[in-house]
């Protein structure tokens, strides 16, 4: 797959923000998250004024499609410019299909947070490693989907969080967690709060942290002996500083059957969380 867009604040700014703003609230913020689909990344359809409006990062044209269900549209170039000057753009575009919604208009979760209409500093675009990262997710997607329909307890969709900028999915025992700790750079801490506030087993990708990024696996809360549990396949090590167990892409991509490969360790991870933490056996019963 090779490098990654080094900036993605119109994901987080626009199709993120918006659905934010826009969706009525569920459990866990799954409110919020992007979908993967045929062309890059969605939000779905969101409510607006009576009818709603869908915001698309396509990858291939490379462009950020908004269209609403009065019929109306525009089109936004993803390409090379600063992030003041596409966020100034897209509100002006947004404007005029009569579309005005207050945002909280900087990045979350870094530590270096540019409000967007002040960000001048951020300014590449590469359009090839945003097409591969696209299909990166779109394979990753594919296992990740297959290892959620295999679990009859309460899961999460397969979702997109632009804040993090990882592909997830959570399943749950049924039980409480304690409360989350917090301390996110610029995230309130009230948002990990009810993300966690239930006892979790989690994996997903992650395009930072490696030359072509990770898979990762982790539990909250992580039960004794958690970090030490034996895993599979061998590539994968439990990471300290991340608190998870990982398994880099580029080892996935290399294996004779990259789909087993990469469930072997989601089936394998989730296994050593469920029985550690003596999940009950309804949560941990897998469909035929």
């Amino acid at each position: 797959m090779g490098g990654y867009p080094r900036h993605v604040a119109p994901v987080d700014a626009d199709g993120g923000k918006f659905r934010l703003a826009l969706a009525p609230h569920v459990n866990h913020w799954w409110s919020v998250p992007l979908y993967v689909n045929a062309v890059g990344l969605t939000t779905s359809l969101m409510p607006y004024r009576g009818g709603g409006v869908e915001m698309t990062f396509d990858f291939f044209t490379h462009q950020l499609q908004v269209r609403t269900t009065d019929g109306t549209g525009c089109a936004i170039a993803l390409e090379p410019r600063s992030v003041a000057d596409f966020y100034a753009e897209f509100r002006s575009r947004l404007a005029g299909l009569g579309i005005d919604v207050p945002l909280m208009a900087s990045p979350v979760e870094v530590a270096h947070a540019i409000p967007f209409a002040e960000d001048t500093e951020h300014c590449s675009y590469d359009a090839e490693a945003a097409h591969r990262f696209f299909l990166s997710l779109v394979h990753s997607a594919r296992v990740m989907s297959e290892f959620r329909a295999g679990f009859t307890g309460k899961a999460s969709p397969v979702h997109f969080f632009w804040g993090a900028f990882d592909l997830a999915v959570t399943r749950f025992s049924g039980r409480p967690a304690p409360r989350h700790p917090g301390g996110i750079p610029n995230c309130p801490d009230r948002v990990m709060t009810e993300a966690y506030s239930d006892e979790v087993s989690s994996c997903g990708y992650w395009p930072g942290g490696d030359d072509e990024g990770l898979f990762y696996s982790y539990a909250y809360p992580a039960p004794d002996g958690f970090d030490r549990a034996p895993v599979r396949p061998a590539s994968a090590a439990y990471n300290t500083d991340l608190g998870e167990f990982v398994l880099p892409y580029l080892e996935v991509r290399r294996a004779e059957d990259p789909d087993a490969y990469l469930m072997e360790f989601l089936t394998s991870t989730y296994d050593a969380a469920a029985s550690l933490a003596g999940w009950p056996g309804q949560a941990v019963r897998h469909r035929p």
